[in-house]
C-alpha cells in the first residue's frame, strides 16, 4: 500500500492534477499534452490526484512498490464558478456530486479520495445534506480501507471555512491559503487531523512555490497539495525534488 502521508516524517507531498473536472483542464493537461511524460516526472511524489474518468490514461504510473498514492478526486461542484448569492434551494446555491461510489473506487486499487465540505448555505437543509454526506463518505472510507482528504470551503464565498473535518472522519485536510502564516496556523493549531495546502494558481516562479511550501510548513502544516505550481512548471519534477527536501528533508528555502 501507498501512503498519502509518510509514516516516517508524518508529512506529504500530493500532486493535485484533477482541475479539468470543474473548469475545463488548464495548459498542462490538456487534450494533446503528454500526460505519460507528465506523470513519470511526478513519480517522486508521495500521492498524485487525478479524476476518475483520467485513470485509464496513466494507471500504469501507479503500479510499483515507489509509486506514489493514488488519490481519487470524488466530487464535481460548481461553486467555484463565481460567488454565489445568498438564496432559497435552487436559487443561487452551489451543488455538488460525486463522479464515482466508494465500492468503485476501492476496486480501482485507489489509496485515499478527496472530497469537498461546502458549508455556510443560506438554505440550512443544504448545509445539513453536506455534513450528512461527508459523515457517509467518511465511515464507507473506513469500512473499504480507503484514506480520506476532506477540504472544507465557505459555500457563499469560497473561502477557507472553520469546519470540523477531522471531526466527521477526515484523515487528510486540505486548506487554501488563507494569507499569512498567523492564518494557516489557526487553521494547523485547531485540526485534528494533518494539514495539507493547496497551491491555488501559478507555476511560473518555483521561488514563491518554494516559499508558500517553507511558510506553510512554519504554520505547523503537513505538507503540501499542489497541481498548476508543479505541473505549469518547466521541469516538474525539479520542482517536486525541492518540495519533498522542503517537506521530508527540512531543508532551508
Amino acid at each position: 500500500m501507498a501512503y498519502t502521508i509518510d509514516p516516517e516524517t508524518g508529512r506529504g507531498v500530493v500532486i493535485a492534477c484533477s482541475h479539468g473536472v470543474m473548469h475545463g483542464p488548464p495548459d498542462g493537461l490538456r487534450a494533446g499534452a503528454d500526460l505519460g511524460t507528465l506523470f513519470e516526472q511526478l513519480a517522486d511524489a508521495d500521492g498524485v490526484m487525478v479524476a476518475p474518468g483520467m485513470l485509464p490514461l496513466v494507471e500504469r504510473h501507479f503500479v510499483g512498490r515507489r509509486a506514489p498514492s493514488l488519490v481519487l478526486h470524488l466530487d464535481w461542484k460548481n461553486f467555484a464558478r463565481a460567488t454565489y448569492p445568498p438564496g432559497e434551494r435552487g436559487r443561487g446555491e452551489g451543488v455538488l456530486t460525486s463522479l464515482a461510489r466508494l465500492d468503485e473506487v476501492a476496486a480501482t486499487g485507489a489509496d485515499a479520495v478527496m472530497t469537498y465540505l461546502y458549508v455556510g448555505q443560506r438554505d440550512t437543509a443544504l448545509e445539513r445534506e453536506e455534513i450528512e454526506r461527508n459523515a457517509r463518505i467518511a465511515r464507507e472510507c473506513d469500512r473499504l480501507g480507503l484514506a480520506l482528504i476532506v477540504e472544507p470551503r465557505s459555500a457563499m464565498e469560497g473561502l477557507e471555512a472553520d469546519a470540523a473535518s477531522a471531526e466527521l472522519g477526515a484523515d487528510i485536510v486540505k486548506c487554501i491559503w488563507p494569507g499569512s502564516v498567523e492564518g494557516f496556523a489557526t487553521i494547523t493549531e485547531s485540526s485534528l487531523a494533518p494539514v495539507l495546502l493547496a497551491g491555488g494558481p501559478g507555476g511560473e516562479d518555483t521561488a514563491a512555490t518554494l516559499r508558500l511550501a517553507g511558510e506553510a510548513l512554519d504554520a505547523g502544516g503537513a505538507g503540501v497539495m499542489f497541481g498548476r505550481r508543479v505541473f505549469r512548471a518547466d521541469k516538474p519534477a525539479e520542482v517536486i525534488a525541492r518540495l519533498r527536501e522542503l517537506v521530508h528533508g527540512g531543508a532551508s528555502r
